[in-house]
């Protein structure tokens, strides 16, 4: 691994999809080692509520979430400044949270979290680049306020994360 100390915030997807899709810890079990080994060293963190989005529905990846050492960073009124900030810089990025569907409730927390601590956002989403596009998303709004913002695959060539695979049970 690299000695760097930047820190990276994780949006819930990329916690998610790894789990669901492609580092599911029954074959790819490492990388959730590497996660926990990551969050002791206060490399990666997640924000309050996206600890919440996860562990809302009790299944293994909650479970696993709950005993990990990744770090929760509690809302503060420095995060809370941060998040009026995203809000008063640009009239788009009230479109970042979806009510009706109570999706995305984290998602600028994510962003006001990584200005707190100086942090890279990890994130799945990608930007929407369609003018007519009444939907914005983080990386949209990451670019608007200046924040470095990155997807896992990045994550883990920055990181310097490798995989060993073999064959056995």
């Amino acid at each position: 691994m690299n000695a760097i100390a930047t820190k990276y915030c994780l949006d819930a997807n990329v916690l998610i999809q790894a789990w669901q899709k492609y580092y599911n810890p029954k074959f790819c079990p490492d990388y959730w080692e590497v996660l926990n080994e990551l969050g002791k060293q206060a490399i990666i963190f997640i924000p309050e509520l996206v600890f919440e989005e996860i562990t809302r529905t009790e299944d293994n990846l909650s479970k696993w979430l709950k005993s990990s050492k990744i770090p929760i960073e509690k809302i503060s009124e420095p995060v809370t400044e941060c998040l009026k900030t995203i809000y008063l810089s640009n009239p788009t990025h009230k479109n970042l949270v979806d009510n009706t569907k109570a999706r995305s409730l984290a998602d600028p927390w994510v962003i006001a979290h990584a200005i707190n601590e100086n942090a890279i956002v990890v994130t799945k989403e990608e930007k929407v680049t369609a003018l007519s596009s009444k939907r914005i998303k983080i990386p949209n709004v990451c670019d608007n306020m200046g924040i470095k913002w990155i997807n896992d695959f990045q994550f883990i060539d920055e990181i310097g994360i490798k995989f060993n695979c073999f064959i056995g049970g």
